[in-house]
């Protein structure tokens, strides 16, 4: 009786009246997740940057620093299942401000790296302490937002991608310039220090203010909370719940071969754009970090607008493939051209809107075919495998040189947009 009341009042609900809920809902959320996503892209790709004095400070080499870079997603996948489930088991607020706490001290430790070893070693506890915070984002939202209303919030969500190189780059090149030496300690453990912190905060900030669903909260009225919970709940009548289910089904493994594809393009190249830059003649830290900001600048922008332009049109198949293919184009171009640094530039600017304009695209897919149980375990599974991306992405420039590994990884987003389109349906209600 009282679900057919529920039933009722959502259905009776104005879509501006729904509009507006949802509305509020997504500005108590996004923030603090937002400002998460950065911190923890910064956590993970600012060994980037680093690595431009600790190659002469203790003889990190291109082959060694692709080992470390890729080190951290085998932490990464062994454990993103498992910390998933048990984010369902205990609650969203205590495991994501979990994961933040301990990822935060750990990036901060990376100060002792001073030798292969120890550099191995804390990127690969740096990857177990983070496992989980992606696909622990991505359920709690399912357990708050219909499918049709997560492109819009994960574009938001994954803005804070291209957003953290935009801000982290020119910071993290300006804190290697200035405050190598200060009270005796090198740019490069500065630079972890500094960015490491910040993740330590807002985990304790998002155990205090966070809350696991909308029953618990206090800022929706009875009535919003069940047309929010109606909502889910009847969509998810229609998905998985079994956790079986994931690991039997043939979509789930179709998008975690797009994930792959995409992601070892968009690894690539983060992890080695500023080795490109510095290979280009620029010697600046800083001003390595303002050409890096370039692209992901541009990046952050295009992210936005197909997003809400493919939430408005159903249209997500097209919306995902065609910047995924231009982005393949770009990166191939760029490579093509190296020498005509302008160019390059704006090939790659076009490289990674391409790749970032199709995220938040793809992220609405598990969710159209998962739910409960299912969606966590199915989530992690595409996070895991998906962050072999990682690995690949920074042993192929690694092992092959910057040339090579770039053509190679303009064919990989080739064939990531000829599988989209199979795998995404025409349009979407």
């Amino acid at each position: 009786m009282k679900a057919d009341l529920a039933l009722d009042m959502s259905s009776s609900i104005s879509i501006e009246e729904e509009d507006a809920l949802y509305k509020k809902v997504i500005l108590r959320i996004v923030p603090l997740f937002f400002i998460g996503f950065i911190l923890s892209y910064l956590d993970r790709v600012n060994i980037s940057f680093a690595k431009l004095q600790m190659a002469a400070d203790f003889g990190l080499t291109n082959a060694s620093f692709a080992v470390g870079a890729s080190v951290f997603f085998w932490g990464y996948m062994l454990f993103e299942i498992p910390s998933n489930l048990v984010l369902q088991k205990v609650g969203a607020r205590a495991w994501i401000a979990r994961i933040m706490i301990t990822w935060g001290i750990v990036s901060m430790l990376m100060i002792f790296s001073r030798s292969e070893p120890v550099f191995y070693s804390l990127r690969f506890l740096l990857g177990v302490c983070e496992a989980g915070f992606v696909p622990g984002v991505m359920y709690y939202t399912n357990t708050w937002l219909p499918s049709k209303r997560q492109s819009g919030m994960y574009s938001l969500f994954l803005m804070a991608l291209p957003i953290a190189v935009v801000l982290g780059a020119p910071i993290s090149g300006a804190i290697l310039e200035s405050m190598n030496g200060v009270v005796g300690i090198k740019g490069w453990q500065w630079l972890f220090i500094l960015e490491g912190l910040p993740s330590v905060v807002l985990g304790v900030v998002i155990l205090l203010l966070l809350r696991n669903k909308p029953s618990e909260v206090k800022w929706l009225t009875d009535s919003e909370k069940r047309i929010i919970e109606t909502n889910v709940a009847r969509e998810a009548a229609h998905k998985s719940h079994r956790v079986a289910d994931a690991f039997k089904s043939g979509k789930v493994y179709a998008l975690i071969v797009v994930m792959v594809l995409f992601n070892t393009g968009f690894y690539g190249l983060t992890f080695w754009m500023p080795t490109l830059f510095r290979n280009s003649g620029i010697d600046n830290s800083f001003h390595v970090g303002l050409y890096t900001a370039i692209p992901f600048g541009a990046a952050a922008f295009c992210m936005f607008f197909n997003a809400k332009k493919a939430e408005r049109s159903g249209r997500m198949r097209v919306h995902g493939m065609v910047p995924v293919l231009l982005a393949s184009t770009g990166l191939f171009l760029a490579t093509l051209f190296h020498d005509q640094f302008w160019f390059s530039l704006a090939m790659l600017t076009m490289a990674a809107s391409g790749i970032l304009s199709l995220m938040p695209i793809y992220w609405t897919l598990p969710g159209r075919v998962l739910s409960g149980s299912a969606a966590a375990a199915g989530l992690a599974l595409i996070n895991s495998c998906g962050s072999l991306s990682g690995v690949l992405g920074s042993l192929i420039i690694g092992y092959s040189g910057i040339q090579v590994g770039m053509y190679i990884l303009s064919a990989f987003l080739l064939l990531c947009g000829m599988l989209f389109y199979l795998v995404c349906p025409a349009k979407t209600a």
